[in-house]
């Protein structure tokens, strides 16, 4: 069994991957800003938890330093929505939205890379991406450009890690969580966004979790530099509905 760092342990979709990963015998350490909530659902888990604001490289190199001395996954399910119309974005938007979704994605691989590197089987990272990188969204630019990075990376470091580290992405469309409640705590906004997708409702944590549990265990061990798209079929498909 393997042990993991999941930086937004505490979070929506990363507290789903670490539910998976603990009963499927995993450990799990538990990294985030929120100490209340990582304290919770590390006594949950019986874990461990370290705060971290991704924002600033001591903090992530000290999360990195108590996570252990070999690590056989990384996640960092970290992000934001920041929607605003293209002509009210300011520079501060855009460099916000590219600190915390890309480069704190390469600083955490960095933080942790030579204990990734001594994984015996083999180590996996798991970055986050978004449908709108693939599907063009209004309102959606500054997200879309930082979430477009971390699919650069993910196939960059892919190749550059190979065969040692597999590295993918897990792109969601709009999922029902804390960070999503900025969408779908609009219940109408929710019910109509639902039926943009094939599948019609929005995703769950779970949903996202499950792809996440194969790409870091050895189930997916013949994958890396992909991107998947757990999305209801949002970015693939166009459904006529009667």
């Amino acid at each position: 069994m393997g042990r993991h760092l999941i930086y937004g342990g505490n979070g929506g979709i990363g507290s789903a991957i670490a539910r998976r990963l603990v009963g499927a015998g995993h450990e799990v350490v538990l990294a985030g800003r929120n100490r209340q909530e990582l304290e919770a659902l590390a006594g949950e888990l019986n874990s461990s938890f370290v705060e971290c604001d991704v924002t600033e490289p001591d903090a992530i190199e000290h999360a990195a330093g108590q996570a252990g001395d070999v690590l056989d996954g990384l996640v960092y399910a970290v992000g934001t929505i920041n929607l605003k119309p293209f002509a009210r974005l300011t520079e501060d938007d855009f460099l916000a939205d590219f600190r915390l979704n890309a480069l704190g994605a390469a600083q955490v691989v960095q933080a942790s890379l030579s204990q990734l590197m001594k994984a015996p089987d083999g180590a996996s990272v798991l970055l986050f991406s978004t449908v709108a990188v693939e599907q063009g969204f209004s309102a959606h630019a500054s997200i879309a450009m930082a979430k477009g990075a971390v699919v650069g990376l993910t196939r960059s470091l892919a190749a550059e890690f190979a065969p040692k580290i597999r590295v993918n992405a897990i792109a969601p469309s709009l999922i029902d969580t804390p960070l999503g409640q900025k969408v779908a705590g609009n219940p109408k906004m929710a019910d109509a966004v639902a039926k943009m997708h094939a599948l019609p409702r929005l995703g769950t944590p779970d949903d996202v979790a499950a792809m996440g549990e194969l790409l870091l265990t050895g189930a997916g061990a013949w994958i890396t530099g992909q991107v998947f798209g757990i999305d209801g079929g949002r970015s693939t498909l166009r459904v006529m509905r009667s």
